[in-house]
């Protein structure tokens, strides 16, 4: 017995003992650290973990590690450090790590979102980008998906004039049915059972990462019972059983001379490397039925949840300034009017909505930090010539060894002067590149303003520390979509309708629950039909 003890004290030190560092090598700043625990123990507990990380900047600097477990993470606070990693060496840091929770939705690591560096990701992320450029004229363009869907949302609104409701359900029941229309060529009346089984489970799997897993840092846990894993499998189940079944009818009834879904474009590479059409090296299993649904996912979870989510905390802030309100819609009337509703062609001329967009997307991102990326690249995998940029290691490490020089410099993987090991986690502090108060003036205050020239008619960029949807090789493939779903719901919501607290004045709370998306908690908003409108539609039947 006592000699499986040492084996196991043996085993769990090997495992859990910091990594020997590269001599001579500059690493970042850490935290203090412990055997097993890592740096748990000097973390902060309480408050919002991008505040607390935000915080820590002031002892440690821009960028400073710590270890979760035995696992070393690095986290980044600043814009330059930050697009360094993301854009200059984005292949280097294009791996994400491997966490319980996420295997779970991801189905160990297959689609687009968390999947690891590899040829499956780098396919799937490009046939996902291609889908877009299938709705960008004619019938099927995306603007056009996006209107039809609004329209039907504010129809809904018109029937609970003067009345306070909670956005959300009917929010997100708009938004799925874009995502359906852009995944399967197809949408649903908003009784159907499939927008209330999209959304039931989504509501499951958001509160269940709105937990903290101790599974999340040490992966061996998850051998014990956890009902809040076990609701988790049960709600991804539930989205894998019913996207099978879409996905088997559309597989049933494909055409490659109909080419017009997500579904479609991977049913069609999935047969050119099923037929090796794409070449006698490709591995068929990088596009098989469990990458498939994977992706759709993916795409749901990305599409949904995030859109819905900025959408209502722009509602939020426009109830918080009424007067800001008054002026967008004021904007709306004299730019636009009531003849006719808005149009991606209007946002250069509603530049106070777009401003006021790119404020909420700033001082309330999408996601408060960004998901953890993943050194894939050694240190030591090259040294350079002295004319070579650190940031061109990638490349020259598959250069011929004559090209390298025996003398080390900097080596290949690294961001700004500090080294970062292979298989070090990456995180980007998007809360904190948003609230440096030498890139932002009042970074805590909403001032919309700040996105507009001195005259109030020209959108300008007043810092180069806003990253609202990443960037680089991970950056959102849907970030196109985001901006004309917000612009559209926004400005359609605005020439109709009047947002106002509701009857018991309560206001909703901008503190924020940061989930895998930044979540504002549910309220409610009186909605009435803007006697503009009202009229204007009187007139247009007369």
């Amino acid at each position: 017995m006592w000699g499986l003890l040492a084996v196991l004290l043996l085993t769990l030190a090997y495992f859990f003992q910091p990594k020997v560092k590269r001599p001579g090598a500059k690493y970042p700043k850490s935290l203090p650290s412990l055997p097993l625990v890592g740096s748990l123990p000097f973390l902060p507990r309480h408050g919002h973990p991008h505040v607390n990380f935000f915080k820590l900047q002031e002892k440690y600097g821009p960028i400073y590690s710590f270890r979760m477990g035995s696992k070393t993470v690095v986290m980044i606070g600043h814009h330059q450090l930050a697009k360094e990693a993301l854009i200059k060496k984005g292949k280097e840091f294009s791996g994400r790590p491997q966490v319980t929770t996420l295997d779970i939705l991801s189905d160990n690591q297959r689609g687009v979102a968390f999947a690891d560096h590899s040829a499956a990701w780098q396919l799937h992320r490009k046939l996902v980008l291609a889908t877009f450029a299938l709705f960008k004229d004619g019938n099927q363009r995306l603007e056009k998906i996006i209107c039809q869907e609004i329209s039907s949302f504010c129809d809904f609104l018109a029937t609970q004039n003067g009345q306070s409701i909670d956005l959300s359900m009917h929010l997100f029941l708009a938004v799925t049915n874009i995502i359906c229309l852009i995944c399967f060529n197809t949408s649903y009346k908003k009784e159907h059972p499939m927008l209330k089984i999209i959304y039931s489970y989504n509501e499951g799997i958001m509160d269940a990462l709105g937990k903290d897993h101790i599974v999340d840092i040490f992966s061996y846990f998850k051998v014990f019972p956890n009902k809040t894993l076990k609701k988790m499998k049960a709600c991804v189940k539930m989205r894998n059983d019913m996207f099978t079944e879409i996905y088997k009818k559309l597989k049933e009834n494909f055409s490659s001379n109909s080419i017009n879904s997500l579904v479609d474009i991977l049913i069609q590479a999935k047969m050119n490397l099923d037929n090796n059409a794409a070449g006698p090296d490709q591995d068929p299993e990088i596009i098989s039925d469990r990458h498939i649904l994977a992706t759709i996912g993916d795409i749901f979870g990305a599409g949904t949840e995030t859109t819905t989510s900025v959408v209502k905390w722009t509602v939020a802030f426009l109830l918080h300034n009424p007067q800001l309100q008054k002026k967008i819609q004021e904007e709306i009337d004299r730019n636009v009017g009531f003849s006719r509703t808005p149009t991606i062609g209007d946002r250069n001329q509603l530049v106070l909505l777009e401003a006021t967009i790119r404020e909420v997307l700033r001082i309330r991102p999408v996601a408060a930090t960004l998901l953890p990326h993943k050194a894939v690249v050694d240190s030591r995998c090259a040294f350079l010539p002295n004319n070579v940029q650190p940031y061109d290691a990638f490349d020259i490490a598959c250069q011929p060894t004559s090209l390298l020089l025996h003398a080390p410099t900097p080596p290949a993987c690294c961001i700004g002067e500090f080294t970062i090991d292979k298989g070090t986690n990456i995180v980007v502090n998007i809360w904190a590149l948003h609230h440096n108060e030498k890139e932002w003036h009042q970074p805590d205050q909403f001032m919309p303003e700040r996105f507009l020239d001195p005259t109030g008619s020209q959108l300008i960029s007043p810092s180069l520390s806003y990253m609202p949807f990443g960037a680089g090789p991970r950056s959102c493939v849907g970030e196109n979509l985001a901006r004309q779903v917000l612009f559209l719901f926004m400005s359609w919501l605005l020439q109709r309708f009047d947002l106002e607290i509701p009857d018991d004045g309560k206001l909703p709370s901008l503190e924020g629950d940061p989930n895998l998306v930044f979540l504002i908690d549910s309220y409610k908003v009186k909605v009435k039909m803007r006697q503009a409108w009202r009229e204007a539609q009187v007139e247009d039947r007369t």
